[in-house]
């Protein structure tokens, strides 16, 4: 045992600031956060931003946590936006000290690891879903336990008794194996139920979480009231795999006999439903713990990170270095945005859709982990919403461009909801044609900007930043052509776009000179027309 638990330190220190290589259930992942209650959060990122920003990767990426509950917790906090950041400061306290203190941090780990199993996932159900209930006939399994019990110990005495037990063990065999069911719904949830509120208890025991303490006594303490009947199983779930054949036919003999399973576990299901507030709180401060290891292993990783700077100032933005997180050799970039919003131009490739993303990215990182990837970041608590990655809705008959029309339309409610907003867009209205995607975009571009509103909006259209170059502030990003290559810099630059390469890379490619004379000719002409 003692050789396990260092192999155990040393796998938990070697794997400290390093990305996990586990495959992620997100079906349970997602348990945790999908049930709970939003409505005390300033915002949660909705299925369509998470898409558009690669949430999955994002938090696949950040993800450090050594137990299941840690994961969930995780999730729910990556994509929650909390109402203020009044924790931060004992929050960033904590950080730090699990930083720098490696056998805190690996004791804790060693505790969160009891957790690292895929039935600890079930936990969430114990406070989130309705319990099954009693059958209206149930009192009739409690008469039959006592029938048996009383002619047990009559049998030595009235020999005869031997028929009723063995016609009530007929029933009560229909009775145990219809409970089976109900059983294995919660044989993985009630025993890691167990081992939550000792890992709880273990966690306490660090002077760190000394404040959580008298918090969660309580809590703790109305869990181990029913650790008894809770036990069984573990028991059970123990016996069905583990223990030999011969040792779990005599156990589910004497289960049938006296009904143990549906008895206990009815009784069990009473007890709990009443204290779901205790057992959430419990799940939450583990998962907690784990969150904090997480982000001190996560800025352990990374070669640049700051701490951001949450503003009152809700038109402010300010980066300088901001990177992609997981965009190998990522070209930092740094900006300001100051009353008004920002629009990119550029060619394909050229890197105006990976900005957009990497501003989404470290504004979730920064209001939910307080961790953004560059060198210096201020940002206001922010609602965000993007239109970034739609495609056609098939199956309910819906076109690119209706999609993308409602999708702009809930930014538009959002926008008049008095909360401050950041708006993600790529390509707006690139469904349609271009005489009514200029005027369409123009008009909603400078609806999004006004109030507490910041736009991030990249395009193609040229005319599109002439007629806005009042309202946003304007950005490029180009590149380099030469005989056989383009070469991106991916650098943010001022102003707007000047040169075209679209002709230019098709002469690259070989396209036929009559092709590249006839687009050349074309183009001029149209540049004539809309000057």
């Amino acid at each position: 045992m003692f050789n396990n638990t260092r192999k155990a330190q040393a796998r938990l220190t070697a794997s400290f600031g390093k990305m996990k290589e586990d495959a992620f259930a997100f079906d349970f992942i997602e348990r945790y956060f999908k049930k709970k209650d939003k409505s005390g959060s300033f915002h949660f990122l909705s299925e369509k931003s998470c898409n558009d920003l690669d949430f999955k990767e994002l938090f696949m990426y950040v993800d450090r946590t050594t137990s299941r509950v840690g994961q969930q917790y995780l999730y729910d906090r990556l994509r929650t936006v909390p109402k203020s950041g009044d924790e931060l400061s004992s929050q960033e306290q904590l950080v730090n000290k699990i930083g720098n203190d490696p056998e805190l941090r690996v004791n804790l780990q060693l505790q969160l690891e009891k957790l690292g199993t895929d039935e600890a996932y079930y936990i969430t159900s114990l406070f989130h879903e309705t319990y099954i209930e009693e059958p209206k006939w149930f009192f009739v399994t409690r008469l039959l336990s006592f029938t048996n019990l009383l002619s047990l110990v009559l049998l030595p005495f009235n020999p005869q008794l031997i028929f009723v037990l063995t016609g009530v063990f007929i029933l009560n065999a229909g009775i145990h194996f219809w409970n089976k069911r109900n059983l294995y719904q919660y044989l993985a949830s009630i025993p890691q139920l167990l081992r939550l509120n000792d890992v709880a208890k273990a966690l306490l025991k660090s002077e760190i979480f000394l404040e959580k303490k008298r918090d969660l006594d309580e809590s703790i303490a109305t869990i181990d009231k029913v650790r008894n009947k809770m036990s069984f199983f573990k028991l059970t779930s123990k016996l069905e795999s583990d223990v030999e054949i011969i040792f779990w036919a005599v156990l589910e003999f004497f289960k049938i006999l006296f009904l143990l399973e549906p008895l206990f576990l009815f009784g069990i299901l009473k007890q709990l439903d009443t204290k779901r507030k205790e057992i959430e709180e419990i799940f939450s401060f583990v998962g907690y713990a784990d969150f904090l290891i997480s982000i001190a292993s996560l800025r352990k990783g990374l070669d640049q990170y700051c701490i951001p700077e949450i503003t009152n100032s809700n038109k402010t933005l300010e980066a300088t270095a901001i990177y992609h997180p997981f965009i190998v050799n990522c070209v930092a970039n740094s900006i300001q945005v100051k009353e008004k919003s920002i629009l990119l131009t550029g060619s394909n490739m050229s890197g105006k859709t990976s900005f957009i993303r990497t501003i989404g990215i470290n504004v979730i990182t920064g209001l939910s982990l307080n961790t953004c990837f560059a060198e210096n970041l201020s940002l206001p608590r922010t609602c965000i919403f993007s239109a970034i990655r739609i495609s056609d809705d098939l199956m309910n008959d819906k076109s690119y461009y209706f999609e993308e029309v409602l999708t702009i339309k809930e930014m538009i409610d959002h926008g008049r909801s008095g909360k401050p907003n950041l708006f993600l867009l790529d390509e707006i209205f690139k469904g349609t044609n271009t005489v009514e995607r200029i005027s369409a975009g123009k008009a909603v571009l400078s609806y999004l900007a006004k109030s507490d509103n910041i736009v991030f909006v990249s395009t193609h259209d040229i005319e599109l930043a002439d007629l806005l170059k009042e309202e946003y502030v304007l950005y490029h990003f180009s590149e380099k052509i030469d005989q056989k290559s383009i070469d991106f810099d991916f650098k943010l630059k001022e102003g707007k776009l000047r040169n075209r390469n679209a002709i230019r890379i098709l002469q690259i490619n070989d396209y036929p000179d009559e092709i590249i004379g006839e687009a050349i000719e074309i183009s001029k002409e149209l540049d004539n027309i809309t000057k």
